[in-house]
């Protein structure tokens, strides 16, 4: 390839702030990198590798429209300093799981106090999806990117898939069409393939 990555990354950029309005790395930089990245910068770009263990990954896509620019206008501008505080806790502790392969620390660390309190509104189900899963075993999980699709973290294949019911139950109780996927997190990122 001609390009490095970041520069492949800041191109895929522009491509977000077409679709989201916003110019960020956040779904572009795993998608191309593979695994579980922070974005530290995109001024200059920093975007850190985060080792992960060999998790499992469940995810429910309800059939509904949540547009990005949406679910960006409806964010606060300012957040109380307790919730801050708490949000920066589990980012740390979520990063520091990742690399001491603590699995308990990450469930833990799932907890999201700012954005998706407020996106989740958006999302039919989303509260029950969570409190189902989390009692069929998740480690935890949230909102994948903007919504309205939900993910939820496993530590074997088959807590995944009694995960994957539990939000079947669900959507299958409120009415909404949906797919499920149960995956593992991808070391690679994004490859071309020759038929």
């Amino acid at each position: 390839n001609i390009f490095s990555t970041d520069e492949i990354i800041q191109f895929a950029m522009f491509g977000e702030k077409l679709a989201s309005g916003v110019k960020h790395a956040d779904n572009i930089a795993p998608c191309i990198l593979g695994g579980v990245t922070l974005v530290r910068s995109i001024h200059p770009l920093d975007v850190i590798a985060i080792p992960s263990p060999d998790l499992f990954v469940t995810v429910v896509h309800p059939q509904i429209e949540v547009r990005t620019s949406d679910s960006r206008q409806i964010l606060r501008q300012q957040v109380l300093l307790k919730d801050a505080i708490k949000q920066w806790g589990n980012i740390a502790g979520l990063v520091t799981g990742f690399f001491k392969n603590d699995l308990d620390l990450i469930g833990r660390s799932l907890e999201d106090v700012i954005i998706e309190p407020v996106r989740s509104i958006l999302i039919p189900g989303f509260d029950a999806v969570k409190k189902n899963c989390r009692e069929a075993g998740a480690l935890g999980g949230g909102i994948s990117g903007s919504g309205p699709s939900i993910f939820m973290l496993s530590k074997n294949e088959s807590v995944a898939k009694e995960v994957e019911t539990a939000m079947q139950q669900v959507y299958d109780r409120i009415g909404i069409d949906y797919h499920t996927y149960v995956t593992t997190i991808s070391k690679k990122g994004v490859e071309i393939f020759s038929s």
